[in-house]
């Protein structure tokens, strides 16, 4: 992702955190077929120029380990660096990851169904 528009859709979709990174997700506006849409972001809270991009670095290589087996198509992932980012052990940065996927795909799944209900009247 690089437009500011997609950053803010994704803002304004399922968030979740744990203490490693945060991720917003929300679903693509024009999905191509197999594809999943990615976007970092590390604010000066991390730290200085430096230390935001280790951060995104690390953030990039957690993605590619995770994201081929998590990451629906058609999906937009933002991955927003903490400060603990740049100390937590890759392991565990890995785990955050596939915790915080895991729990808002089923947020979203949750959501789609209860909209699926309200529009068949139930």
């Amino acid at each position: 992702m690089k437009t500011r528009a997609d950053f803010l859709r994704a803002q304004k979709g399922r968030r979740q955190s744990q203490i490693g990174l945060g991720i917003e997700v929300c679903s693509s506006p024009a999905p191509k077929p197999g594809t999943v849409r990615l976007g970092f972001t590390a604010s000066r809270k991390v730290g200085g120029a430096v230390e935001r991009n280790r951060a995104k670095r690390r953030l990039r290589a957690a993605a590619a380990a995770t994201l081929p087996l998590l990451g629906r198509e058609g999906h937009d992932y933002v991955l927003v660096a903490r400060t603990a980012t740049l100390s937590r052990p890759f392991a565990q940065l890995t785990q955050d990851l596939e915790k915080a996927i895991t729990a808002a795909h089923a947020a979203l799944d949750r959501t789609g169904a209860r909209n699926s209900m309200e529009k068949r009247g139930g």
